[in-house]
């Protein structure tokens, strides 16, 4: 991706976590030019996602949701993939959970595993290793980012290189109908990333409600992955999808849950 291309993505995504901002502000946040921050906003007006205004530009669609908002969603099923997640970790594993809604209910069934160690930015997961005495957590750095509960920084993704990861358990905004996995924040895509590069073993958990849904960053595509975890509402759609990219899928029962 060039550099043109990725300020691009983070332009679009400020002003989506914005709302409005004026055209000197993008010009500081940036450390461009007011031509460049002109021929840039005239770029993504011209996609629909923002629109000029007087003084500025705003967006013309939602932003993330708060963290509290996606967390009351589908419980019951998040409950069930993150309980088939646990099925798939091993006595001595170290593993990477990733933050997210979904991710964070592996930790209520990993207690009877022994000396697993668990890295992780997502604080939700944390305070829900602590009844687990058993769980080694290596807490990432980072600045607490409220959208997502979770630590972002380019330290986060500096320290997670250093280890080595038998599986990953990864979140999404949303996996298309052509297997592209997006989320919504340009910090946490660099980790996602690093998060993969690392792991020997990839699993996506989401609720059946992420399929068809896209974000502003693609942070992977189906080859990358091992396994997609999901719940029972899942549709013929993303069956065929994992059927044809030879990516094992995991259906989580919510019945029994």
């Amino acid at each position: 991706m060039g550099l043109k291309s990725f300020r691009l993505q983070e332009m679009e995504q400020y002003i989506l976590e914005h709302g409005m901002v004026s055209m000197e502000e993008l010009k500081e946040a940036f450390q461009i030019s007011m031509n460049t921050v002109r021929l840039d906003v005239a770029q993504l007006a011209s996609k629909g996602t923002v629109r000029k205004v007087y003084g500025g530009v705003c967006s013309t669609r939602s932003s993330l949701e708060p963290f509290h908002e996606r967390e009351t969603k589908n419980i019951s099923g998040k409950r069930a993939v993150g309980k088939a997640a646990a099925a798939l970790v091993k006595d001595g594993d170290i593993i990477y959970i990733d933050s997210g809604t979904t991710t964070m209910y592996l930790m209520e069934y990993l207690g009877e595993r022994k000396n697993v160690t668990v890295l992780t930015n997502n604080l939700n997961a944390i305070n829900r290793a602590l009844p687990y005495p058993d769980l080694n957590i290596i807490s990432l750095p980072g600045v607490l980012e409220r959208k997502t509960n979770s630590f972002v920084s380019t330290d986060t993704v500096k320290t997670l290189e250093k280890y080595n990861i038998n599986k990953a358990f990864m979140a999404s905004s949303g996996i298309l109908e052509n297997g592209t996995i997006t989320n919504s924040l340009p910090l946490e895509f660099e980790i996602k990333k690093a998060a993969i590069a690392k792991s020997e073993e990839v699993y996506l958990m989401i609720d059946a409600g992420k399929y068809g849904k896209s974000a502003l960053l693609t942070y992977a595509v189906m080859e990358d992955l091992t396994g997609i975890i999901v719940d029972s509402g899942v549709g013929k759609g993303l069956m065929e999808l994992c059927s044809r990219s030879s990516v094992e899928l995991f259906i989580a029962d919510v019945a029994e849950e």
